[in-house]
């Protein structure tokens, strides 16, 4: 299961979805949830599966690494739709004790399933084709106007970078530490809700010990590299937008309007 948690890997590649600027990528993720939520009917959501499918493609990414990364939050997909297809009020197909089928439910359901699972794919997308160091870039920039009101800029897309940057290497320390463990006979799947809390304990310890000890180092590390924040500090790679970043923003921006006017004729 650990494994199968991928937020936060960079894949890298040459693909037009790497070369663009990251804060192009921002700007269309925030373009697509603004579809993805406008999206009202069985061709709104057709076209948001193409646009999807189109990124997948042109990325490179393989769609078996999204799909992986479904898993974890299987259990989040499963109770929503749950709950949307036995608790939205319509026209009863069947019923029994507190459960209530409608045709609204079952529409509902599978509107929010589809919803959630592009959600998560789309921005897990924009992670795997996006080195850290650039998304800090793109979210710096993108919220440079808000240094004039003091708001720390910089600090705060650092620690996104580094939370991101860590995400996949404190999972891996999770995995080595419960194969040890286990090698100790240590039983974290069986037994009741409350014995499994219990077993969690001897992993969570340690867990914890060695992400206080990589902050401690990574602290040193920035130290010794004279770094003091954001104030004067000069960019190896400076950003900058190119016609291909205009042309997936104008795209985008027609993807939006088209699932407006699509939601308009209640498509």
């Amino acid at each position: 299961m650990l494994k199968d948690i991928t937020l936060g890997q960079y894949f890298p590649g040459d693909s037009v979805a790497h070369r663009l600027d990251p804060r192009t990528k921002l700007l269309m993720v925030v373009l697509y949830i603004v579809a993805l939520f406008s999206a009202a009917w069985f061709v709104s959501y057709g076209l948001m599966v193409l646009v999807l499918a189109g990124c997948i493609a042109v990325s490179h990414v393989p769609p078996k690494s999204l799909f992986r990364g479904l898993k974890p939050v299987l259990i989040i997909l499963v109770f929503t739709g749950v709950i949307n297809l036995f608790w939205t009020p319509g026209e009863t197909i069947w019923h029994w004790w507190i459960l209530n089928l409608t045709r609204e439910g079952i529409l509902r359901a599978i509107f929010m399933v589809m919803r959630i699972t592009m959600l998560i794919m789309g921005t897990f997308l924009m992670t795997y084709t996006t080195s850290p160091i650039r998304l800090t870039d793109g979210l710096e920039s993108l919220l440079g106007p808000l240094k004039k009101i003091r708001v720390p800029v910089h600090e705060l897309s650092m620690m996104m970078s580094i939370a991101l940057r860590f995400i996949p290497t404190l999972i891996e320390e999770t995995d080595k530490i419960m194969s040890a463990q286990k090698a100790r006979g240590a039983d974290f799947e069986s037994g009741s809700i409350l014995q499994r809390a219990k077993a969690m304990i001897p992993l969570l310890v340690p867990l914890f010990i060695s992400a206080f000890r990589r902050a401690d180092e990574l602290a040193v590390a920035m130290e010794c590299r004279c770094y003091h924040g954001g104030k004067g500090r000069t960019k190896l790679h400076v950003l900058r937008y190119r016609g291909i970043d205009y042309a997936a923003l104008a795209l985008s921006l027609i993807v939006v309007a088209a699932v407006f006017v699509l939601r308009r004729f209640g498509l």
